[in-house]
């Protein structure tokens, strides 16, 4: 007998504000790495290439670990998952504060902090919303979490920066490996897995395999999977190499906070609009001009004379571009498929996204070390969201064909 259907058609807000305090907490950190690039290479005497490939390693394992934590999460609880989240990103964090050879630096920064943020992050919270939301008010409360990164992206800019300036690098990511340990606590709220939940159980049983093999074989799946990888690009690029970029152009290093700070502050505004307009209009589409607008900026900030108040305006910009693909992407998969294998589909997804991050933060340090600029990284941008707007155009959203049910044994 499945479950009691719910009669409220509000959103549960325990679940919604504690997944929405993890999502703040896990994306926070890593989204303020930038920071550490320049007074750590300064003392430790490394150059650009060091710094990019632990980036590119985190977001490569990040990427890689978010399918398998969120088929672990889907079967034996979001809870557990979570918990593990915790110990790996503290235990990374430390080991880059106490980092005294570049492997680890990769270790910590790179695998540990990447594995982490795979078993934390928006596929994992986002999957625990969906099995507890109806199909109308996900990509809502897919926005309210996708925000809530964003609002920890706020947040940690200038305490980051505060406490670089007073303690120096290496206390500051002691004392973020610290706060790490208060994500079980918060978790309690998401337990569950993916047969728990309001709205879980009416979906099409299905193993592993079947789940993979008619995501595979449904085109609007693979298109939308492929243009996720520009997204990653972008923002990882601008993540990890914006800070020095500011540095670079000669501004003052209150640049950089405030453009953290907007690109944090202005996408908790174009996730939560792309979570209302999800609701009401097409999501393909509403991708297509997303990345068409990310284009733009890009270009339009590359052309106009580097000022502190075209960052400014770049920074807002982008940040309400930032992350308002995240709501409405996974809100697609959700459709497609249901909620039964949300975690690991939605986390194959991502994949695509932070392959396309390695690529982005790589490439920026590789370049920059090889010819002394960011702008060919900058104009791939500019292209790849031109790739991407062509790849999400034919998106349909609608429900995978199935014929009948796969009868449970």
């Amino acid at each position: 007998m499945g479950p009691e259907s719910p009669t409220k058609t509000g959103l549960p807000w325990l679940i919604i504000l504690s997944g929405c305090l993890i999502s703040a907490m896990t994306f926070g950190p890593r989204s303020v790495m930038g920071f550490f690039q320049l007074p750590m290479l300064a003392e430790m005497g490394w150059d650009r290439t060091t710094f990019a490939v632990a980036m590119a390693l985190q977001n490569l394992f990040w990427g890689f670990a978010q399918p398998v934590f969120g088929a672990i999460a889907d079967r034996y609880g979001t809870w557990r998952v979570l918990f593990l989240s915790a110990l790996l990103y503290s235990a990374g964090l430390y080991i880059m504060a106490i980092a005294d050879a570049p492997i680890w630096l990769h270790i910590g920064g790179g695998i540990l902090i990447g594995l982490a943020v795979g078993a934390g992050s928006f596929g994992i919270i986002m999957a625990a919303f969906a099995r507890n939301v109806s199909a109308a008010n996900r990509p809502l409360a897919f926005g309210f979490g996708t925000a809530a990164g964003s609002a920890g992206m706020f947040v940690f800019a200038p305490i980051t920066q505060g406490l670089i300036n007073a303690v120096g690098w290496s206390d500051t990511l002691v004392y973020m490996a610290i706060a790490m340990l208060a994500i079980p606590v918060l978790a309690v709220a998401l337990r569950g897995n993916a047969q728990s939940g309001a709205y879980a159980s009416t979906d099409i049983e299905q193993t592993v395999r079947q789940a993979l093999r008619e995501a595979f074989g449904h085109q609007s799946y693979v298109l939308l999977t492929t243009g996720f990888f520009v997204c990653g690009f972008h923002v990882a690029f601008i993540t990890a190499h914006f800070p020095a970029y500011i540095s670079d152009i000669g501004l003052d290093s209150r640049y950089t906070v405030f453009a953290v700070a907007l690109i944090g502050f202005f996408n908790i505004i174009g996730s939560l609009a792309a979570g209302f307009l999800g609701q009401r209009h097409s999501k393909p589409m509403l991708l297509v001009g997303l990345y068409l607008s990310r284009s733009v900026a890009i270009a339009l900030f590359l052309l106009l004379p580097p000022t502190g108040v075209s960052v400014i305006v770049f920074s807002i910009t982008i940040g309400l571009l930032w992350l308002s693909t995240v709501p409405l992407t996974n809100a697609l998969v959700a459709i497609m498929f249901g909620t039964r294998h949300l975690g690991m589909l939605g986390g194959i997804v991502f994949l695509s996204h932070q392959i396309g991050s390695f690529l982005g933060v790589y490439l920026g340090g590789y370049l920059y070390d090889r010819i002394g600029s960011f702008d060919p990284v900058w104009w791939i941008s500019v292209a790849l969201g031109l790739v991407a707007a062509l790849l999400n155009w034919p998106i349909s959203e609608k429900a995978v064909d199935r014929p009948s049910p796969v009868a449970a044994e």
